[in-house]
């Protein structure tokens, strides 16, 4: 798919419930830096400076959807500690349904602390009891399940391998969701892929899919026959295989196949990628996206995940602004609610929002010099371009000349132009209204014919810039020139 019809995709998508299962662990990341050697023994000193908890494992996986925004249900166990109860807090505070978090007091809350100096991690101390769950809790997940498995859209079973997952918990979960007709993703662990049997697909990295496999998988070409083995071997509809550096590789039992490459610029920590990865899927699944699609938008997730330290819950607004990034011309051209996402980014980032807008039917040096100058006023510039029909409605039947997708292409492709869109209005009233710019540049030739907007921008603290024009030059001049009813 193109940058568009990504952007299409996304922007398009609702607010599906998910319901995740699995191994519920509580991050912590100790910071500091090393400056010398213990003389107790040959090994580093960390001066510890910052402590941060976030959710891991299966929690991980619903901050990502929430991120996205879903409706999110989790299902989990938790030990009786205050571990236990701030991850609960955290989930809770990110608006994640938790009612469905068993306490076991016989196990602890699975704890999981990195040690990092700088981008570099020097040790990691586990806590947890992995043994399968048993007892009250067992007995509570299994009762309250199927209820959930209704409600849910989607589902992910998040295999840590901490015992929440039991081969009853499995059955339970994948056969009321089939009767439900619910796709059931699985991020799995071991090497025993039988106990998935029956659903939708597994997300494996390349280590694990060759554990289960039982051999090597070096090369991309190795990919078709793996995916086939593992759909075989627990009666899945598909197999998404993540890569690393290489991408992801992707099957269904129908032959539809796809190498996505990796995008990732630089990768600072491949923590939570997978989780990550199985989330993005869930979410668009629950909404009915086709596997192709949604593997290439979660792969646009993925990169940006592995270019930050520790787990990353990447968002709508943010996968949004790396499509315009990854893909800096077409990306450039945003359209639906992927307009209102690229706005909060850059409201979250402080950003100084500029717009401007104009038919720009056949570009020229005044509207190069008009451009400059609007995007001087601020940092970031958003241009707003009357459709075809109101340009003719404003110009004439003769106009415009070039379509709207050619004339928001060729603007796209200016770099002091960092993001485009249309409207069909005859004024741009309501599109400055949706934007809500820190500033609203327009030609100073409508210092006296009065500027659209003007009222709406400086009632919300913003200002009006005119921008002054290049004499003798317009669109309609140059139009005439060429059928030569003007000299040059």
């Amino acid at each position: 798919m193109n940058v568009r019809e990504l952007e299409a995709t996304l922007a398009a998508r609702g607010h599906p419930r998910v319901l995740i299962v699995g191994d519920l662990i509580l991050d912590a990341y100790v910071s500091g830096d090393v400056a010398r050697i213990s003389p107790e023994a040959p090994i580093p000193i960390l001066t510890a400076k910052r402590k941060e908890e976030r959710l891991g494992g299966a929690g991980n996986v619903a901050a990502n959807l929430i991120a996205m925004a879903a409706e999110v249900d989790v299902v989990g166990v938790l030990g009786e500690d205050g571990y236990g109860r701030a991850l609960r807090q955290m989930m809770e505070q990110l608006g994640i349904e938790t009612a469905g978090c068993t306490v076991d007091a016989t196990r602890p809350t699975i704890l999981k602390t990195r040690m990092m100096s700088g981008a570099h991690q020097m040790l990691r101390v586990d806590w947890e009891d992995a043994s399968p769950i048993g007892g009250a809790a067992r007995s509570a997940m299994l009762a309250l399940l199927p209820e959930r498995v209704k409600r849910a859209r989607s589902i992910v079973l998040s295999d840590y391998g901490k015992g929440v997952l039991t081969d009853d918990v499995l059955k339970l979960v994948i056969a009321s969701a089939r009767a439900a007709n619910v796709p059931v993703l699985v991020d799995p662990k071991g090497s025993d892929y039988k106990r998935y049997k029956g659903a939708t697909l597994v997300t494996p990295n390349r280590k694990e899919a060759e554990q289960a496999l039982g051999r090597k998988l070096a090369k991309i070409e190795d990919m078709p026959r793996a995916a086939d083995d593992l759909m075989a071997l627990a009666d899945l509809d598909a197999a998404v295989i993540t890569l690393g550096s290489d991408g992801i590789y992707f099957k269904d039992k129908s032959g539809a196949s796809g190498h996505v490459p990796a995008l990732a610029r630089a990768v600072f920590d491949v923590t939570g990628a997978g989780d990550t990865v199985v989330a993005q899927l869930a979410f668009y699944l629950a909404d009915g996206v086709p596997l192709g699609a949604a593997v290439e938008l979660a792969n646009q997730a993925a990169a940006i995940t592995v270019g930050r330290l520790g787990t990353h819950a990447v968002s709508r607004s943010e996968l949004v602004a790396h499509l315009v990034d990854a893909f800096p011309h077409g990306g450039k051209v945003v359209t639906g609610n992927a307009v209102d996402a690229l706005l909060a980014l850059w409201r979250k980032e402080g950003r100084r929002i500029v717009f401007t807008n104009g038919c720009f039917d056949v570009l020229h040096v005044g509207h190069a010099n008009y451009l400059r100058f609007s995007k001087q006023q601020g940092d970031v510039l958003i241009v707003g371009v009357n459709d075809d029909a109101s340009v003719k409605r404003l110009k004439g039947e003769s106009r415009p000349v070039n379509p709207l997708a050619d004339r928001m292409e060729m603007l796209a492709a200016l770099e002091m132009v960092d993001a485009v869109t249309s409207f069909s209005e005859d004024t741009p009233a309501k599109i400055i209204e949706r934007v809500t710019p820190h500033v609203l540049v327009k030609g100073e030739d409508w210092s006296e014919k009065g500027v659209v907007g003007r009222e709406w921008v400086e009632a919300h603290g913003g200002v009006v810039k005119l921008a002054p024009l290049v004499p003798g030059r317009s669109t309609t001049s140059i139009l005439e020139r060429a059928r030569g009813q003007t000299n040059c």
